[in-house]
């Protein structure tokens, strides 16, 4: 969804979307190490849009809080998160690596859902838990420099998502030439996401649907205070 309202930028300004694939993967969608990664980010100019999942840690940190450079980290409800993971996982790509272990070996949602929170690590399915999924990325929330949105409020609250975006953008230096009512609606209507091929429903809140009490105690017992350094809750009593 990010990526789509950056799409807008290019009905506005002399931005440019490369398109496919991310930074830190490859044409054959092969995950690239730090410094091929490294590499792509570098060879960006002005103008260049890119994406990609990008651990807050050094090269990057370094990178990409230089000012020729406006990075947005977009985080979103790990809960939520989950069980579009699953969905995703053994609905939406059948060539997903925890396709036959969900589908297979599992037997339910809230035996799939528990394998997400907890993690896996058998020879045939890898997946890391969601504490570690999350704390890899947390240091941009506390990274000067950065702008940090919430998936929610791209879809809740989105004109002042959208002007968040376009005042960050003016603060790294792009002068807006169109009026600011011009913009947001050039990256509104930018946002199409059935277009996605992981669009299922973006839902704030749907995991309420699918964790069982079960499936509450796991998340809590792993994830500890995760939500509430996220924002999502003022305690562990939801």
């Amino acid at each position: 969804m990010i990526i789509q309202a950056l799409q807008g930028l290019t009905r506005i300004a002399p931005f440019v979307n490369p398109g496919f694939p991310p930074v830190n993967r490859a044409e054959d969608n092969r995950k690239l190490d730090d410094s091929e990664t490294l590499r792509n980010l570098q060879s960006l100019r002005a103008g260049d849009i890119a994406y990609g999942y990008i651990q807050a840690r050094e090269p990057f940190l370094s990178l990409l809080t230089q000012p020729k450079y406006a990075t947005i980290f977009v985080y979103r409800d790990p809960r939520d998160m989950l069980v579009s993971h699953v969905f995703y996982a053994t609905q939406m790509h059948r060539g997903h690596g925890m396709h036959e272990y969900y589908t297979q070996r599992l037997r339910d949602m809230e035996q799939r859902l528990n394998a997400a929170i907890y993690g896996v690590d058998e020879p045939d399915a890898r997946l890391s838990g969601v504490r570690q999924k999350y704390l890899d990325y947390l240091g941009w929330l506390e990274t000067p420099g950065i702008l940090c949105l919430r998936f929610e409020d791209l879809i809740l609250n989105r004109r002042q998502a959208l002007n968040r975006i376009l005042d960050y953008l003016g603060e790294r230096g792009f002068e807006l030439r169109v009026t600011l009512e011009q913009a947001i609606l050039a990256l509104e209507e930018a946002i199409v996401p059935k277009r996605s091929g992981t669009f299922r429903k973006a839902q704030p809140g749907n995991w309420r649907e699918y964790f069982s009490e079960a499936n509450k105690k796991a998340f809590k017992n792993v994830a500890g205070d995760l939500l509430i350094r996220l924002g999502y809750e003022k305690d562990n009593n939801w």
